[in-house]
């Protein structure tokens, strides 16, 4: 009697410590989700700031991109969000082969949407429309080689634009990296059984990062395409 006492006890114990670490998980995960609503707010406040000192000149840069890749990579991102959701639920009802699956598809979407910003940052690298190019202000050398006209060179807040278009969209698809290595993870740490029915706390957090990524896309999305 006494040694079962004595193991449920531990048990017990092991299971408060469980339960403390996850807590402490997720309190850190949303800490660092806090810093980084600071980080992209931060930049959302300088580009609304200067689309309001410059909205004609920033409405006509933004009329480059690529409105219909935009809209497919932001319905690939919600779909991506849903698969994450369906998988934690997954991986509650015990169902560790689908969650692995859903991940997968996650992974998949990722993949698509960085496809997709590969062809569109590409198609305007093709026409010089990147920050010291020549049609950007400041490239008189290349304006030079290249025989660019002065009508074809975008005015210094058009230039802006693009400054922060690639600065935005460049630090969004970084996190789109981090979050698809963070899932792979997550799918390993399930195929040990590490991440399970009764303990899926890092399995919570990558899906709150994914969301994250999906939230700042929607924001992206309409500022720079849309609006």
């Amino acid at each position: 009697m006494a040694q079962a006492a004595e193991l449920h006890l531990t048990e017990a114990h092991a299971e408060h410590d469980e339960h403390r670490d996850d807590i402490g998980s997720k309190l850190g995960m949303w800490f660092f989700l806090f810093t980084e609503i600071l980080l992209f707010g931060g930049l959302f406040i300088v580009y609304s700031v200067y689309r309001f000192k410059h909205a004609e000149a920033f409405a006509t840069a933004s009329a480059e991109l690529d409105v219909f890749i935009g809209t497919i990579n932001t319905l690939v991102l919600i779909t991506s969000s849903m698969t994450v959701a369906m998988s934690i639920s997954a991986i509650q009802r015990k169902k560790p082969r689908l969650a692995i699956n859903l991940l997968w598809f996650t992974i998949f979407c990722a993949g698509v949407f960085m496809f997709n910003k590969y062809f569109e940052w590409g198609h305007k690298f093709d026409h010089g429309i990147y920050p010291g190019s020549s049609i950007f202000p400041g490239g008189s050398t290349a304006r030079e080689a290249w025989q660019v006209t002065p009508s074809e060179v975008f005015a210094p807040a058009e230039g802006m634009f693009f400054v922060l278009y690639y600065l935005m969209t460049g630090l969004h698809g970084l996190h789109v990296i981090i979050g698809s290595i963070f899932i792979i993870v997550i799918i390993a740490k399930i195929k040990r059984g590490t991440q399970s029915h009764d303990n899926f706390a890092q399995h919570e957090n990558a899906g709150l990062y994914w969301h994250l990524v999906d939230l700042i896309w929607i924001y992206l999305f309409p500022l720079m395409y849309l609006i």
